[in-house]
Parts: C-alpha cells; sequence; structure tokens
C-alpha cells in the first residue's frame, strides 16, 4: 500500500528564519533583504533583524560595494546548539544548497 502525502502549510519547519536567511545569502550572497523576506515568506524588517543577528554572532560579514551589500560567509563556525557544534554551518549549508553533493560548474 502506498502512502500519499498531501503537502499542507505547517505551524512549523525543521529550519529556523535564520537558517532560512543563512541559506539564502549563501546561495546568493548579493541578495537584498526584500528579496530574502519574500523567499522566506517573512517581514523585510524581520529580514533585516535576522542578517543582524547572524553578523553580530560572526557567521556574516557585510561587505559594502556601492549602495549595496554583499555577504560573506563564515562556513567554518560550528552550529550553536549543543547537539550539535561539532559540526559546521558550512556542512549544513553544503547540503541544503547542493543536495547531490556538487556546486554547479556553470
Amino acid at each position: 500500500m502506498r502512502v500519499r502525502y498531501r503537502w499542507t502549510m505547517a505551524n512549523w519547519t525543521f529550519l529556523t528564519n535564520h537558517a532560512h536567511v543563512l541559506l539564502c545569502v549563501a546561495r546568493d550572497p548579493g541578495i537584498r533583504h526584500r528579496d530574502v523576506a519574500e523567499r522566506v515568506g517573512i517581514t523585510e524588517r524581520a529580514a533585516q533583524r535576522i542578517i543582524g543577528d547572524l553578523i553580530e554572532s560572526g557567521y556574516l560579514e557585510r561587505i559594502k560595494e556601492g549602495r549595496r551589500n554583499r555577504y560573506s560567509l563564515h562556513a567554518e563556525l560550528p552550529l550553536r546548539h549543543p547537539l550539535e557544534e561539532n559540526s559546521q554551518i558550512g556542512e549544513v549549508l553544503d547540503v541544503l544548497t547542493y543536495p547531490d553533493g556538487t556546486p554547479d560548474e556553470s
């Protein structure tokens, strides 16, 4: 017997908004706050606050390029929870960014 799953909007997800924002920035280091907010499903102000949190915690670095921001990810930093502290954030992002294990060669 085959079980069919139907997608419905759940009250929770496996990743936090901070993880979703970090994933957006990892995929596109020049992404605008407005685009992050749209992709994650949060307000632009929430996206700004989360990016600020990630900068303050050292996971991201803001680099000004004219009027735009570009972000540099510090992938070598550990995950913050004691259960995952032996893993680096870059390892998780690599799995989510490149599910087949290889970056695009384009």
